[in-house]
């Protein structure tokens, strides 16, 4: 079987992450794509033969097996809605939507036109995650995880789409937070919070000293910057699980990117660290330690090839596209991590109770 897809957005994330893989394979075919840059369009009919385009209107869709849509963040759940209205399937990047209330009308559509909707975060499906998902029985029952992506130096485009409230729904929570949480319930399952708290801080992403070089984005431009570098985070489950999150674009703790997921149970802890994304200042090798008992053990982990993991979840398309009970599926898992994001965005709105306070509760003169 062989999919014809259209490519919807020719930024960053389009041209060098998906259009390759695409090319690539014999299972998809890339017959259009569209982007509202001339200059763009005109560099990927020059590099394919294929045709591009100013917008989804008209018929190119007409005869589309997936539209593949990698466009700024706040275009997402807009152009997947309307894809979705005309019964295409469609596959949104990260974050799939901003807000509950895109998620619901994202769950309507698919509902009515009949396509599957296809949630995109790759790191879920890195060979890593899937080691150490396949220890989690052995933890026992679950009482904490803890999340982190940290970048020493990792501002996306600074000054440009990624770092305006307004175009990319937030920053890091939204950027990398989004494949935490996802990579959170590949672990344990779906899950949703009903304690949230949060705090997020600006300190290096008004700074281009601390933008993501290996990028290779655009000049940036006289944009707004209004989101957050650093989020920290502590969640509860109705089950009782805790959950810590921390995520940073930028941060002085760190020489290199990392990532650790680290897994507590009833019977001993499991703990990942390697570097999702695709930053070459990361770990040498991604490593599984779990402690049992007092004894420290560490468990083998392949090495595979940066960015892999979005050859797997092209596999993962497939493979949902040819399943209809998969409709529906991806946009539970995204309503509930839209969910938590609104939560912890909220939560660190909050102006902090002074210690004064805190000290008197309660206390009656």
């Amino acid at each position: 079987m062989t999919i014809r897809t259209v490519l919807i957005g020719l930024g960053w994330s389009g041209r060098e992450i998906w259009l390759p893989r695409l090319l690539a394979r014999d299972d998809y075919e890339v017959v259009a794509a569209v982007d509202p840059d001339p200059a763009r369009r005109a560099a990927f009919t020059a590099a394919t033969g294929r045709p591009a385009f100013a917008g989804v209107d008209g018929p190119l869709l007409a005869d589309a097996g997936l539209a593949l849509v990698a466009v700024p963040n706040h275009l997402h759940a807009p152009i997947a809605q309307s894809l979705l209205e005309r019964g295409v399937a469609t596959f949104v990047e990260k974050p799939v939507c901003l807000s509950t209330a895109e998620a619901n009308a994202l769950a309507a559509a698919e509902q009515a036109g009949g396509g599957p909707l296809l949630a995109g975060s790759a790191s879920r499906y890195r060979a890593d995650v899937a080691e150490l998902v396949r220890l989690v029985p052995e933890l026992g029952r679950l009482r904490n995880v803890d999340l982190a992506w940290e970048r020493a130096r990792g501002v996306p485009q600074a000054r440009g789409w990624f770092t305006n409230r307004a175009q990319s729904g937030g920053g890091v929570l939204v950027d990398l937070g989004w494949h935490l949480l996802d990579v959170l319930e590949e672990v344990v399952g779906p899950v949703s919070f009903d304690q949230v708290t949060a705090t997020a801080s600006d300190d290096h992403v008004n700074d281009p000293r601390w933008s993501a070089a290996w990028r290779h984005d655009l000049p940036a431009t006289d944009i707004q910057v209004d989101v957050e570098d650093t989020v920290r985070g502590f969640l509860v489950a109705d089950t009782g699980l805790s959950v810590g999150l921390r995520a940073s674009w930028a941060t002085h703790s760190a020489t290199h990117d990392v990532t650790t997921i680290r897994v507590e149970g009833s019977e001993g802890t499991a703990t990942l660290r390697t570097t999702f994304g695709f930053s070459p200042n990361r770990e040498p090798r991604p490593r599984i330690v779990t402690v049992r008992r007092g004894q420290v053990g560490e468990v083998p982990v392949p090495v595979e090839p940066i960015g892999t993991e979005y050859d797997r979840q092209l596999d993962d398309i497939l493979r949902r596209l040819s399943d209809p009970s998969s409709r529906g599926l991806a946009i539970a898992g995204v309503r509930r991590i839209v969910t938590t994001i609104e939560a912890m965005y909220a939560s660190a709105a909050r102006p902090p109770v002074p210690a004064a306070s805190i000290a008197t509760a309660g206390v009656t003169s």
